[in-house]
């Protein structure tokens, strides 16, 4: 059985609240789940000592039987010093300008130096 730590959505909407859970990989998002391991409140300002609350004990043992984190939770891992700092993911592709666009991102910004030279 694969397990993962991962988020589990729970409060009312537009007012998000999350179970960080130790589950199985094949259960579904808000499904059945192993145990509790956590929450996190992303209403609650960053720096609010209750906006991310971890279960240190039972989460170092999930990692130390192969459980693998969400990137999310790798992120508050790697914050409250229980793991590696995660991979960061490029951009892909896909979403970048286009040629037509990237040409006039660069003549803006060419005529924005412009002025910037002459009066040097």
């Amino acid at each position: 059985m694969a397990v993962k730590i991962r988020l589990a959505r729970a409060g009312a909407r537009n007012r998000p609240f999350f179970r960080i859970v130790a589950a199985d990989s094949r259960s579904p998002r808000d499904g059945r789940f192993i145990e509790k391991l956590g929450t996190y409140n992303p209403m609650l300002a960053k720096e609010h000592p209750e906006r991310v609350v971890l279960n240190e004990e039972r989460i170092k043992h999930w990692l130390s039987v192969g459980a693998k984190p969400s990137e999310r939770v790798a992120h508050f891992l790697f914050q409250a010093k229980l793991g590696p700092k995660p991979e960061i993911h490029e951009t892909p592709q896909k979403s970048a300008p286009r040629a037509k666009a990237q040409e006039r991102m660069k003549a803006a910004a060419a005529a924005a130096e412009a002025p910037k030279e002459a009066q040097a």
